[in-house]
């Protein structure tokens, strides 16, 4: 398996233009949240559990967990975006149908969107999913790596992430 700078170094290679950085900082998070709110349909209540279990909670734990693997820090925080991503979910899944089918389906549309935007009008290159579908779980922890680099977190890893390799 690869190491989270390997992961992140090749993701970043898709993406070097700051205005595609932008657009995804943007879409990803809807990305991220329209899946939360769209496979919140159907859910479980089970009693040990402290949320209800939904495809949405199936495929968000997972996805955590395969963080958690790449690195312990980042996947913590992770696990605290992904809660909330849930929680807003859950509430938009549980009102009516056309809320939830809307706000769904229009953050999905308008999150994938801006990423085509980014990559046809800006990066000119395709997707990092096309080469490599793990591009597609790697994205959400690219946005919040790179937000916290903005932030000033591990900047040695975000030099090492950053460096053009035909440099």
């Amino acid at each position: 398996m690869k190491t989270l700078t390997e992961q992140l170094t090749q993701y970043a290679a898709y993406h070097r233009d700051s205005r595609n950085i932008a657009t995804h900082l943007a879409g990803i998070p809807m990305i991220v949240v329209a899946l939360a709110v769209l496979l919140s349909r159907p859910s479980w209540t089970a009693a040990p559990l402290p949320f209800a279990l939904s495809p949405a909670a199936m495929l968000f734990v997972a996805a955590t967990l395969y963080y958690l693997v790449l690195d312990v820090p980042l996947g913590l925080i992770m696990v605290l975006v992904s809660a909330l991503c849930l929680g807003v979910g859950q509430w938009l899944a549980a009102q009516s149908t056309l809320v939830w089918l809307v706000t769904g389906a229009g953050l999905f549309l308008i999150g994938w969107t801006l990423q085509f935007v980014g990559h046809i009008a800006y990066e000119h290159r395709k997707p990092a999913f096309v080469d490599d579908v793990i591009g597609l779980l790697i994205g959400p922890l690219s946005v919040l790596a790179e937000a916290l680099f903005r932030l000033g977190w591990r900047p040695g890893l975000h030099r090492a992430i950053k460096a053009d390799p035909h440099d």
